[in-house]
């Protein structure tokens, strides 16, 4: 139970719990109802009754009594199993869940949201998937996404060659959306997949009207059956329903807080459209399906910064993770890849130490290019690696992998101004900019 501080020392005093069916007296008011539990931050003055007409109310509890009606117990769902039959027409598609909240199970009696993990679950709050393929569910971890860490992406990876290897025609993976785009150029970097990758969110959870999480999921079932074996980002092309975008993995970022078309493109065209269940392919440079071998490249360097620069940034926060033995550092420079010029001695001395040291900008539209200005150029003088138009999160993502792929400095530099997945494009248009 959630509850706390005076509401808590009230519901204990009374030998009531989360359930129980309750009266709560205040002033010349009563009301009646089952106690719904709360969320952990929530404060400890309100009590939430679900009161017999279906609707939750809050009740502030200060001058109130309360006493117990009939004990009740925290409800859990237990439904049998979906009998479905294997459909040999359809292909096999595999959803693996990270965390992310694209399906959930909402159980009215509660009003509680329990995250879909299995097939089953899947099936039950979207029945629609059964006409298009046959549904694998499999939960690796259950984090916010926030909490995702470089060695949860190895994870995740091994986890997604698995289900190739166990003959599925595509992978979905169920992601929290603020870290999404990390997770997906961390995958397009670590595998090299025959078969779609998609992942996929929601913006709203699946117990609000205007949840996106039905659109995204169903479109990316459709996506893991397509003939883009790359690994992609599923989410709304807008904010109504009408459709959602195949974004490629290094390419995309979360743009906004809260709208459901939060994903964008940067730099370049989503590959495809998906729209009334079809598929519209918007750029035909993408990777075909069954083209490459399965490979999973998971040797990584989780000791790498990503340094956002800004007027008056003291150099020791360079020294410190130069101190600390990073391998290396992504600087987001401002414009066309500058920082400081006092930041320079600090970045020669990394250079000395092997430490490799990029930069990306905070532009975001636009590629680097050091050799307009002096500052620029000097920063090239000091061994910084531009990194054209390799998004910074893209970029720190990419230095993670390509430091464990060797320890020779030289390679690593290589590595980074190759084009492995899409990250880099040959250049840049006006026409991408999100203006």
């Amino acid at each position: 139970m959630a509850y706390k501080g005076l509401a808590k020392k009230l519901l204990e005093k009374e030998s009531i719990k989360v359930g129980d069916k309750i009266r709560v007296k205040k002033d010349n008011i009563s009301y009646d109802g089952m106690l719904l539990d709360r969320p952990e931050d929530a404060d400890d003055k309100h009590l939430v009754l679900k009161l017999d007409n279906g609707y939750n109310i809050g009740v502030e509890i200060e001058d109130a009594r309360i006493e117990l009606i009939e004990e009740g117990s925290k409800p859990e769902i237990k439904l049998p199993p979906v009998d479905v039959e294997r459909n040999p027409e359809l292909p096999d598609i595999s959803i693996i869940s990270t965390g992310g909240t694209v399906a959930s199970i909402i159980d009215y009696q509660t009003g509680a949201v329990h995250p879909a993990f299995t097939a089953d679950d899947l099936l039950r709050a979207n029945p629609e998937l059964l006409d298009i393929a046959n549904i694998r569910g499999k939960a690796i971890f259950n984090i916010l996404s926030e909490n995702m860490r470089p060695e949860y992406w190895v994870e995740a990876a091994n986890a997604i060659a698995k289900e190739i290897e166990d003959g599925v025609q595509g992978v979905v993976v169920a992601h929290g959306t603020d870290t999404m785009h990390y997770t997906a150029a961390a995958l397009s970097f670590i595998l090299k997949t025959p078969v779609p990758v998609i992942l996929t969110g929601a913006q709203r959870s699946s117990d609000r009207p205007s949840s996106d999480a039905h659109l995204n999921l169903i479109s990316s079932v459709i996506a893991a059956k397509s003939d883009i074996a790359e690994v992609m980002v599923c989410m709304h092309a807008s904010i109504d329903d009408r459709s959602c975008h195949l974004h490629r993995g290094t390419k995309v970022r979360k743009m906004h807080t809260s709208r459901r078309d939060t994903f964008k493109s940067i730099n370049t065209t989503p590959i495809a459209e998906i729209k009334d269940g079809k598929i519209k392919i918007l750029r035909e440079d993408y990777r075909k399906r069954d083209l490459v071998e399965l490979e999973v490249r998971d040797k990584i360097e989780p000791k790498v910064a990503l340094i956002k620069t800004y007027p008056g940034i003291n150099p020791e926060i360079l020294e410190y993770y130069i101190d600390k033995d990073y391998k290396g550092i992504v600087i987001e420079g401002t414009g066309l890849g500058h920082c400081p010029e006092d930041l320079i001695p600090a970045i020669e001395r990394a250079n000395e130490m092997d430490i490799i040291v990029a930069m990306a900008s905070q532009c975001l539209n636009g590629r680097v290019n050091m050799n307009v200005y002096s500052t620029g150029r000097r920063l090239l003088g000091a061994g910084v690696i531009p990194v054209a138009d390799m998004l910074p999160e893209t970029a720190y993502v990419k230095l993670v992998w390509a430091l464990g792929q060797s320890s020779d400095p030289e390679t690593v530099k290589s590595i980074m101004l190759e084009n492995i997945s899409g990250e880099i494009e040959d250049k840049s248009s006006l026409r991408h900019f999100q203006g």
